[in-house]
């Protein structure tokens, strides 16, 4: 029904759009430059950002604008969302992409400037929380939240990770501010850190968590979905921008539709393409991206999130880096609402699909899905050469991971995928017998 509704979406995109008062402004034979700021590697925002770029999505839908004016788009890449906001609050940047509690900084502070900015969309999200997670040393002895405690840890405060991060350690019974050595680094630094040993665990969003752990450099400490509360990526404007050329948005949020449709139609392109663009590997992509990936895309600002969103300002409030934020004032939904038409109320009520098992052949342009993760060691147990990746859902929080990184749990003649080993461990300690396996025993045991 998902897939349904996007195309949907995407077909309206051959109806013209209405020219709006700023376009007219701009005159005929005019040319107008649009400032995009988004982030190519993180990758639940590829629908406003890379995936979009690389389709040329919003240049078609600006040239079929024909208002009369010439359309130029200027693409900025950043690492993270202050930056953008920074440049957005300077007038510089007119639409940008970010994360959950880098939006609400992005709210207070163009609220603060007199530049205010709104909420306009949404482009991946996971219900329980799975995009960011806290990862540690592949050799560490660290084997739970607890451990933590007096420890350097990395993160990006601010970010959506840092949020995930301050509200684990609260459930630990920890304390945020006093009880770790918090270290405020952009991913790649605290990602260098953690191989240098000069960090003992780093808070990070997506890709790094899942990039480290593919490539050998970490293990999973805490799957940020054991919080189950939402967090999302989503689109920012400026609005004086979206007063001045509504249209423009429209078209923003229509090639924003196209791109999210080309997603859910062509996962393994769309990772390829994603990588090409990024330089991350495409199974670390798929890992979040894919047809049962951690993230979910669609644009519509669902009420959950919307929810989720006001829930975080409490965080933000403590550490200091906003004061109160009117969420409900932020959030502006008339724009997407007209860019998708009669689809959106469709896409604001379907529930993200179901985890799933997936193997990528080597070569192949699609996956396999397997019913259960047993099913799935056993194919990989079959066809080890020819296996470019294989996905696993978390046992208890669904969360999407590698199989072969994954903790697996035996429980009767059910194998059983963790994240991490404190989840493992929480399973194990209410199902008498069940017990922790290797990955090479899983597989053979599946076999």
């Amino acid at each position: 029904m998902k897939h349904k509704a996007i195309a949907l979406a995407a077909a309206a995109l051959l109806l013209p759009l209405t020219g709006c008062g700023g376009d007219a402004e701009a005159g005929s034979g005019s040319t107008v430059t649009i400032t995009v700021g988004y982030q190519s590697k993180t990758i639940n925002t590829v629908t406003a950002g890379t995936l979009l770029r690389s389709l040329g999505s919003f240049e078609k839908e600006l040239n079929a604008l024909g208002d009369g004016t010439t359309y130029k788009v200027d693409w900025q890449d950043y690492a993270t969302g202050a930056p953008i906001t920074a440049q957005m609050t300077a007038g510089k940047i007119d639409i940008g992409s970010m994360g959950d509690f880098p939006l609400l900084i992005n709210a207070a502070r163009g609220k603060q400037l007199g530049r205010p900015t709104h909420l306009v969309s949404v482009t991946g999200y996971n219900l329980r929380g799975g995009l960011n997670t806290i990862v540690t040393a592949p050799g560490s002895k660290l084997t739970s939240l607890k451990d933590l405690r007096g420890r350097k840890v990395s993160t990006s405060v601010g970010s959506a990770a840092d949020g995930t991060l301050v509200r684990a350690l609260q459930r630990a019974g920890i304390d945020p501010d006093k009880g770790i050595q918090k270290l405020n680094q952009q991913p790649a630094v605290g990602a260098s850190a953690l191989a240098a040993g000069s960090t003992d665990a780093l808070s990070q969003f997506v890709a790094w968590p899942g990039l480290l752990a593919y490539q050998g450099k970490a293990k999973a400490l805490y799957d940020g979905a054991e919080l189950n509360l939402p967090t999302f990526h989503g689109v920012t404007a400026r609005e004086d921008f979206a007063k001045k050329r509504p249209a423009v948005l429209e078209a923003f949020l229509k090639a924003q539709s196209v791109a999210t449709a080309y997603l859910h139609d062509h996962p393994v392109a769309a990772a390829e393409k994603v990588a090409k663009a990024t330089g991350l590997p495409a199974e670390v992509v798929y890992l979040y991206n894919g047809a049962h990936g951690i993230s979910t895309f669609d644009p519509a600002l669902k009420p959950q999130l919307v929810s989720a969103l006001k829930k975080d300002v409490s965080v933000l409030k403590s550490a200091k880096l906003v004061g109160d934020v009117d969420v409900d004032a932020f959030v502006e939904d008339r724009y997407v609402k007209k860019a998708l038409g009669a689809t959106y109320d469709q896409q604001l009520t379907e529930p993200p699909a179901p985890a799933a098992s997936e193997v990528w052949p080597k070569g192949a342009t699609q996956t396999r899905t397997f019913n259960s993760p047993s099913s799935l060691l056993r194919y990989v147990s079959a066809h080890r050469d020819t296996v470019r990746a294989a996905y696993v859902p978390d046992a208890t929080t669904g969360t999407l991971w590698f199989a072969d990184k994954a903790v697996w749990v035996a429980d009767g003649d059910a194998l059983l995928p963790f994240v991490t080993a404190e989840t493992a461990r929480a399973y194990i300690t209410g199902h008498e017998g069940a017990r922790v396996l290797s990955y090479a025993d899983a597989l053979e045991r599946a076999s």
